[in-house]
C-alpha cells in the first residue's frame, strides 16, 4: 500500500507540475496558478477519501478526469489579458522632460538605469481603419495636453498564434525562454498601428546620428520593439535610433484597380511603403526636437525591412529623407527578387482572387469586413510591387540608369541563413538533383557541377548553400555590384558566429550590431560580447559619417570588386568571398546584363 500511495503522490505532483508548466507557457494569469493549486489539493483529498472508503477505480477515473476538466476550464477562465507593452519593465518608471512634435508635446520615460530615454508609441499618421482601409497614409493630426508615451503601441494586424506556441518557438528556436509573472499577457495587435518608438541618449542632445530601422517579418509579422534590434544599445553608444511599425499582410499589400482608380497618385499595392516613407517624413520634421540630426539620418533594416530598404534606395518618394542604408539579410536589387516582390500583374491577380474569396464585388465591400476575418490573407498579400508612384520601375532598373537615394551602403548576409526556412524541406541524394532541377530547369547539371553530392549528408549541406545563396547572399552580390557601378561606397559582411541561442541563422546577427545581447546571459561567451562591442561600432561610425572604420577596429575595406567581405565570425578579418561559381549560374538564370 506504501508503494502505491508513494506513486500516487508523484503522479499526482508530476500532473500539477505539468499543469503549471501550461499555466506559465501559455501566459496565463496568476489566479490561475491558485486555482489550479486548489484544484490540486482538492483531488488529492478525494483520491484519499475514496481510497479509505470504496476503493473503486471508476470513482478514481472519475475524479482524475473531474480534475483535468476544472483546469481546463481554469486555463480559459484565467485566459491571458490583452495589455500594452510597458517601454521599460519598471514600476513607476521616471518621466523625462517635454518634448514638442509638430502634432503636440509628449513624455517619454528613462530606463532603468538612467542611460538613454524611450519614447514609446507616437503616432506619426492617422489610423488607417474604416476609409483609410488602403489609401495613402495621412498626417496624424495634432493631441491635446501632454502625450504619455511609456507604452509601445499595439503590432500592426498580424496571424497570432496562441501564447503556448509562442513560448514553445521561443524554448526550441531561440534557446531564451524566461520564466516570469511579469509578460502574463497579450501583445494586442490592431489595424490602428501606425506609431514609432524613439530611443535617444539621456539628457540634452543635439546633431545626433540618426538610425531609423525597419523590422522583418517578411512584410506580413514583426513589431518595432523586438529585443534584439530596438535601439537600446545605440542609443548608450550616442546614436538616437527610431523603428515605426507599418502595415503587414493584405492591410499593406493588398492591390486593386479600383484602389488604384480612388488614389489621386494613382497607387495600389504598396500601401505598407508608404507608411515607411511617412515615417521618415515624419522623422525629418521632427527629430530635432529629441537631438537628432535630420540630415544625418540612416536607414536601415533586416529581411524583409531590408527588402524595403531597398526599395526606398531607389523610391523617388523616399529621395532626400535618408542619406545612408544598412541592409541585413535582404535586398530586391537583383533582376528578378526572390521574395516581398511581385509584379503589378500578380498583384491585381491576388486581389481579385481575395475579392472573390470574401464574395466581395468591389473595394468597398471588402472595406467593411473586419480586419480579424482579412488577416487570414497574410500568406497571399505580402509583396511590394511597381505601382507607378512608390516605385516607378524596379530597383534594378533604376540602378542601371544611375537611379538611386543613399550615398553610402553597409549590407551583408549570414552563414546559415536558409537554416529556419528548410528545417521541414530538408535533401538526400533521393531528391537533391530534383530540389535542385526545379529551381534551375536547364542550369541545373552546372549546379550539380558545382555542388556534387556524393552523401545524404553532403546533399543536405550544399542544399541549404544553395538555398541561402538563392533567397539572400546573391541579392546582395547583385547590389554590391549595382553600388560600385553607381561610384556608392559599399562595405559587405558576412556574419558567422554561433553561439547557445540563434546563432548565425537568419537575423541571429541583430542582437550583436545593436548592442542588445543581454548581461549577464551565459548563451553568449566574451569573444561574443567583444564582437558585439566591434559591431556596434561599425554601425554607429557608418550611421555618423557612412565610413564604418575608426578607433582600433579592424580595417574594413570597400568591396569595390565584389568579392571580398567582412567576416564578422570568431575572428573579424576580410575574406574572399566563395559563391562566385553559383553567383554567375544564377546571372544566367536571371539575365543579369550590367
Amino acid at each position: 500500500m506504501k508503494v502505491k500511495k508513494i506513486l500516487f503522490v508523484i503522479f499526482s505532483a508530476l500532473l500539477l507540475a505539468l499543469m503549471f508548466i501550461v499555466l506559465e507557457l501559455n501566459k496565463n494569469t496568476v489566479i490561475g496558478f491558485i486555482l489550479t493549486a486548489v484544484l490540486g489539493a482538492g483531488y488529492y483529498g478525494l483520491h484519499r477519501l475514496i481510497v479509505r472508503k470504496k476503493n473503486r477505480w471508476y470513482l478514481k477515473g472519475t475524479v482524475l478526469l473531474g480534475w483535468l476538466a476544472l483546469f481546463v476550464g481554469v486555463v480559459f477562465l484565467t485566459w491571458p489579458p490583452i495589455q500594452r507593452v510597458p517601454a521599460v519593465n519598471v514600476k513607476n518608471p521616471e518621466m523625462t522632460d517635454i518634448v514638442t512634435v509638430k502634432q503636440g508635446d509628449l513624455q517619454g520615460v528613462y530606463s532603468e538605469d538612467n542611460s538613454y530615454e524611450i519614447y514609446a508609441g507616437v503616432p506619426y499618421a492617422e489610423p488607417p481603419v474604416g476609409e483609410l482601409r488602403w489609401k495613402e497614409p495621412q498626417d496624424a493630426k495634432p493631441w491635446g495636453g501632454v502625450l504619455k508615451a511609456d507604452h509601445y503601441a499595439p503590432m500592426s494586424m498580424q496571424p497570432q498564434n496562441l501564447p503556448i506556441v509562442d513560448s514553445l518557438t521561443q524554448i526550441i528556436g531561440y534557446h531564451d525562454y524566461e520564466i516570469s509573472l511579469d509578460d502574463n499577457y497579450i501583445v494586442p495587435v490592431s489595424e490602428d498601428s501606425l506609431y514609432l518608438n524613439v530611443w535617444k541618449p539621456a539628457g540634452d542632445t543635439k546633431n545626433l546620428p540618426v538610425v531609423v530601422f525597419i523590422h522583418g517579418g517578411s512584410l506580413k509579422t514583426g513589431h518595432s520593439w523586438y529585443k534584439d534590434h530596438c535601439g537600446e544599445g545605440l542609443a548608450k553608444e550616442g546614436a538616437i535610433v527610431v523603428e515605426p511599425a507599418y502595415r503587414l499582410g493584405v492591410f499593406g499589400y493588398y492591390a486593386d484597380e479600383e484602389l488604384a482608380a480612388q488614389s489621386p497618385n494613382g497607387t495600389t499595392g504598396n500601401y505598407g511603403m508608404l507608411d515607411q516613407i511617412k515615417a521618415l517624413e515624419w522623422v525629418r520634421d521632427n527629430i530635432a526636437a529629441f537631438g537628432g540630426d535630420p540630415d544625418n539620418i540612416t536607414l536601415a533594416g533586416e529581411s524583409a525591412g531590408a527588402a524595403s530598404v531597398s526599395a526606398l534606395c531607389t523610391s523617388p518618394l523616399a529621395k532626400g529623407l535618408f542619406r545612408r542604408v544598412i541592409l541585413e539579410s535582404s535586398t530586391v536589387a537583383s533582376v528578378d527578387p526572390p521574395h516581398s516582390f511581385r509584379t503589378m500583374e500578380e498583384a491585381l491577380e491576388a486581389g481579385e482572387k481575395t475579392k472573390e474569396e470574401y464574395g466581395c464585388t468591389s473595394v468597398d465591400e471588402l472595406r467593411k469586413l473586419p480586419a480579424e476575418k482579412l488577416v487570414a490573407q497574410a500568406e497571399q498579400h505580402h509583396h511590394m510591387t511597381v505601382d507607378g508612384y512608390a516605385l516607378t520601375e524596379t530597383p534594378y532598373e533604376s540602378y542601371k540608369k544611375g537611379v538611386h537615394n543613399e550615398t553610402a551602403i553597409l549590407h551583408g548576409y549570414n552563414d546559415e541563413e536558409s537554416a529556419a526556412f528548410i528545417i521541414f524541406d530538408h535533401a538526400s541524394m533521393k531528391n537533391y538533383e530534383s530540389k535542385i532541377r526545379e529551381y534551375f530547369g536547364d542550369l541545373t547539371d552546372e549546379i550539380l557541377e558545382i555542388y556534387p553530392a556524393e552523401t545524404d549528408e553532403q546533399a543536405d549541406e550544399y542544399w541549404a548553400e544553395i538555398y541561402g545563396a538563392v533567397f539572400f547572399d546573391y541579392p546582395h552580390y547583385c547590389l554590391n555590384r549595382l553600388a560600385v557601378e553607381n561610384d556608392i561606397p559599399v562595405y559587405e559582411y558576412l556574419f558567422a558566429k554561433t553561439n547557445g541561442r540563434l546563432g548565425d541563422w537568419h537575423s541571429g546577427e541583430e542582437v550583436y550590431c545593436y548592442g542588445n545581447i543581454p548581461d549577464g546571459s551565459k548563451l553568449y561567451d566574451d569573444r561574443d560580447r567583444e564582437l558585439s562591442a566591434e559591431m556596434v561600432g561599425y554601425w554607429k561610425n557608418f550611421a555618423t559619417s557612412g565610413d564604418p572604420n575608426g578607433g582600433s577596429l579592424p580595417k574594413w575595406e570597400q568591396n569595390k570588386g565584389s568579392d571580398n567581405l567582412m567576416l564578422f565570425g570568431d575572428k573579424t578579418e576580410m575574406i574572399d568571398e566563395k559563391e562566385h561559381a553559383l553567383f554567375a549560374v544564377l546571372d544566367q538564370k536571371d539575365g543579369w546584363d550590367i
